[in-house]
């Protein structure tokens, strides 16, 4: 009997030692990506939506954009997933979404008297372009450069500073999402399906 005992107690502390690593797994990821499912996706008249990045972390300061619970890189892919869609399969076009640009850049600020603590001044700058190509090799694009300026304390603790990058991110996303629905509906609204938008030259 005893020996059932021992046994059945090494079970349970094998299945509490599992809840508690999957408990401590899901706990990383404190942070998403802001979606856009909810908006209606801008419908191209295209057969595909590509995704590319032209933009490689430095992992160097003053670039700390690898250091963000959630980078604008992968933030700005998800839009695109979620934003763009392919409405006309019949064409031989093409739309490709390229992010050149994800970076955040940190500097010290120095305070101007005692009575101030330094601070850390944050540039986050997002820049991309969508193209559109068709099979005879014409283009029409669209780019836009968005950007956030963030400062806090230079003594703030770790949790606190991801919190104001997630939050900045985020602002920065949202800016970007609604910049860039004009832009495509202004530059590039021959190419929106049932686009009632028209110019006036």
């Amino acid at each position: 009997m005893s020996k059932f005992f021992k046994l059945l107690g090494v079970l349970m502390l094998v299945f509490v030692g599992a809840c508690t690593h999957q408990t401590e797994k899901a706990a990383v990821r404190r942070y998403v990506e802001p979606r856009f499912n909810n908006q209606k996706p801008i419908e191209l008249l295209v057969n595909k939506v590509d995704i590319v990045s032209d933009f490689t972390p430095s992992f160097t300061k003053p670039n700390v954009e690898h250091l963000f619970p959630v980078s604008i890189e992968r933030a700005a892919k998800v839009w695109a997933t979620d934003s763009l869609q392919a409405s006309d399969f019949s064409r031989n076009r093409t739309a490709e979404f390229i992010i050149k640009d994800a970076s955040v850049v940190e500097n010290e600020v120095k305070a101007p008297d005692l009575f101030h603590k330094d601070s850390l001044k944050y540039r986050a700058t997002l820049s991309t372009t969508l193209k559109i190509v068709d099979a005879n090799g014409s283009v029409a694009r669209t780019s836009l450069d968005a950007w956030r300026e963030l400062s806090i304390p230079i003594d703030t603790q770790i949790d606190e500073k991801e919190k104001y990058w997630h939050e900045m991110v985020e602002n920065l996303i949202s800016d970007f999402n609604v910049k860039m629905r004009q832009n495509i509906e202004e530059h590039l609204n021959m190419y929106v399906k049932d686009n009632s938008l028209v110019l006036q030259y």
